[in-house]
Order: structure tokens, then C-alpha cells, then sequence
């Protein structure tokens, strides 16, 4: 299924910390001893110089060698494990095993640690991480994400990282190991080289990369051909009971990576930072030949129950498909862009 990532509180009020995904400078790294995070057979030695990272905000983590237990955000975690390394716990908006991300990879002593309901916010009573079971992994390393809050790609100031919530459990977090953030937002090809460019310096095997990279290489070029000759225009979409927030290309990786090989996506009029929010009088204005429609909200039967949306031609046509959220390795995306290439492939252009 295809991806995007949402917020982690209510839409209404953190519209703008939703994903996307820019680069993270990756200093000198040196790979570790057979460990946790390392793939199958030899995964080298730790150098003398150690290992260090440098991360979205600017932070520089720094190492003896290179971390071998490692807990991450589920976004990351699956690339990780997609590159042949293995992390010892994750965490997240799903438990692993409600997460369709996680099929068909070996999860076998990953613990999950906690996670955090779309919706959730602080003190509200979900789960969360729990710290206690952090501890128990003896991590030398949690790796999670930040999104930036405007078209210029500032970092939210203080912000304790995704699925953390907030600076008291990031403080409790950064005492049992050091804490790295990717940026997510930006070039989703960035996002992917950086994701690469990690996974290596933890121990991946870069022939396992480039693999990988072949096989993004050519589901790129695929999706390009399929949109020289077939023109319809895709409406990235979450809805709920305020109205319908289309996504803005430009500032969600995925989106920016699929339409820099051709895909023709919906830029939304509303203004506003990621999304273009259309309340539920104004809805009938939200256009596109096919709708990829977050699963994380109303689905097509809830639509269906919206007057002023139930005539919107994808709706009507049936060309409605899961968006779910991005998981940036070229694997998963090689995978992505093939689906969306089906779907199009599938789908008529409508009257507009």
C-alpha cells in the first residue's frame, strides 16, 4: 500500500507537524561487531575513530563503535530491517503485528515498545512508549524522525521527535542512550540516501542497497512511462469530520519522489503548510481522477455519507486506493511506485 505520514495529534492542531522528509548529514561512521543491528556472516570491526552521526538538529552523536542495539521509530525500523540489519526494539503508531509495513519481514526478536494511536496526544491516556521496556534493551542507540513546519523546512524548536511525547519521556529516553532524528521533509530522494546512507554505516551491506536501488531504478522508469501515456491526476487525501485535507506535493517526500518521475498530483488551493483544508461546505471542490485516501480516517463509506462529496467522480468511479504511511528504503518505495503505477495504469482520466 502506498504511504504517508500524518500527525500524531489531532489534525486540527498539528497540521503542519505531519511528514516529510529532507536530508540528514551523515559523518564518518565505522561498522560494529556481529550484533543485534548486524546483517548475517561478517559485519566488520569497530575502527579506531569510533562512530558518529550527525543528525537533523544538528546534533552529533558519537560512539566508541558503531551502535549494535538499536531501538527506532517503525518508519525507520522497517528500512532497516529491509536492509538487512536487525533492531532489537521499535515503536510507533501500530504494534508490529497490526502493521501491514512489517509483512513478510522477520520480526523475531524485536520487541515493541510502545505505541501511540493516530489522534493520541500527551497525557491522554494511550500507550506510548514505555520507558521501562527501553531500558530492558540496553540500547545504545534510538533512532526517530522530525518534520519540519513551513515550506522553508524549519524544525519545530524543542520538538522531543515522533512517537516521544514529549520533553519529559525524551529526557527519560536520552538517559538510557543517545537520541538521533531524521529529518523528514524535503526531496524524498535525500530522504532515501539518507535512510541508505545509515543503514550502511550501522552495518548494512551496501550490495544490499544497491540492489535495491536497481530494482527503485526501474520501478522510477516504469512509472514515468505509464504517465507519458496515460494522463490522470492523483488527489492525496485525509478526511474527517471538519472536511477533507488534501496534501500539498512539495511538502511530503513521497509525493515529491512520485511526482519528480512523472506522477500528476492535486496542489490544493487552500493555503497552509503541508495540507489545503477543505471544510465540508466547500468539499465538492476537492478534484482528481483517482484518490489515494489516508487510512487513517474516513473511508470511502463515510464519504459516500457526505452530500456535498458523495458526487466526486474518482468516488463515484471507484477509483479510490489506501495511503498509508512512507517507509523510505528503495525496497519499499520500489514497491510503492510499482502499485501506484498499476493503479494508474488501471484508471480512467474523468471529466474535471
Amino acid at each position: 500500500m502506498l504511504v504517508v505520514t500524518l500527525p500524531r495529534r489531532p489534525l486540527r492542531t498539528v497540521l503542519a507537524t505531519v511528514a516529510v522528509a529532507c536530508a540528514l548529514v551523515l559523518a564518518g561512521c565505522t561498522g560494529g561487531s556481529d550484533s543485534p543491528t548486524q546483517p548475517d556472516g561478517d559485519g566488520g570491526g569497530g575502527g579506531a575513530s569510533g562512530w558518529s552521526y550527525r543528525d537533523a538538529t544538528g546534533s552529533t552523536v558519537r560512539l566508541d563503535r558503531a551502535p549494535e542495539r538499536i531501538v527506532a521509530l517503525d518508519d525507520v525500523a522497517i528500512s532497516l530491517v529491509r536492509y538487512g540489519l536487525h533492531p532489537v526494539g521499535t515503536f510507533g503508531r501500530l504494534p508490529i503485528e497490526q502493521d501491514d509495513r512489517w509483512s513478510g519481514l522477520d520480526t523475531t526478536g524485536i520487541t515493541d515498545v510502545g505505541s501511540t494511536p493516530a489522534g493520541a496526544t500527551a497525557g491522554d491516556g494511550s500507550d506510548g512508549i514505555d520507558v521501562d521496556r527501553v531500558a530492558a534493551l540496553h540500547p545504545d542507540l534510538i533512532i526517530t524522525t522530525v518534520a519540519p513546519v513551513d515550506a522553508a523546512g524549519t524544525l519545530p524548536e524543542d520538538a522531543p521527535g515522533t512517537g516521544i511525547a514529549d520533553a519529559e519521556q525524551h529526557d527519560a529516553l536520552a538517559d538510557l542512550a543517545p537520541i538521533a532524528e531524521v529529518r523528514w521533509g524535503g526531496d524524498g530522494v535525500d530522504v532515501l540516501r539518507d535512510v541508505a546512507g545509515l543503514a550502511t554505516s550501522l552495518g548494512a551491506e551496501q550490495s544490499v542497497v544497491d540492489a535495491a536501488e536497481t530494482d527503485f531504478d526501474r520501478a522510477a522508469k516504469a512509472l514515468e512511462s505509464e504517465t507519458r501515456d496515460h494522463d490522470v491526476r492523483l488527489t492525496a487525501m485525509y478526511a474527517d469530520h471538519d472536511g477533507v485535507y488534501v496534501a500539498r506535493p512539495d511538502d511530503d517526500p513521497a509525493l515529491q519522489l512520485w511526482a519528480s518521475h512523472g506522477a500528476d498530483l492535486t496542489v490544493p488551493g487552500p493555503k497552509g503548510h503541508y495540507w489545503g483544508v477543505y471544510s465540508w461546505p466547500n468539499a465538492g471542490k476537492v478534484g482528481g481522477d483517482v484518490l489515494l485516501l489516508s487510512d487513517e480516517g474516513y473511508q470511502v463509506d463515510d464519504l459516500e455519507r457526505q452530500a456535498t462529496f458523495a458526487d466526486q467522480p474518482a468516488l463515484v468511479a471507484g477509483q479510490v486506493h489506501p495511503w498509508v504511511r512512507p517507509v523510505f528504503d528503495y525496497a519499499s518505495q520500489a514497491a510503492a511506485m510499482e502499485q501506484l503505477t498499476g493503479w494508474i495504469a488501471a484508471s480512467e482520466r474523468l471529466e474535471r
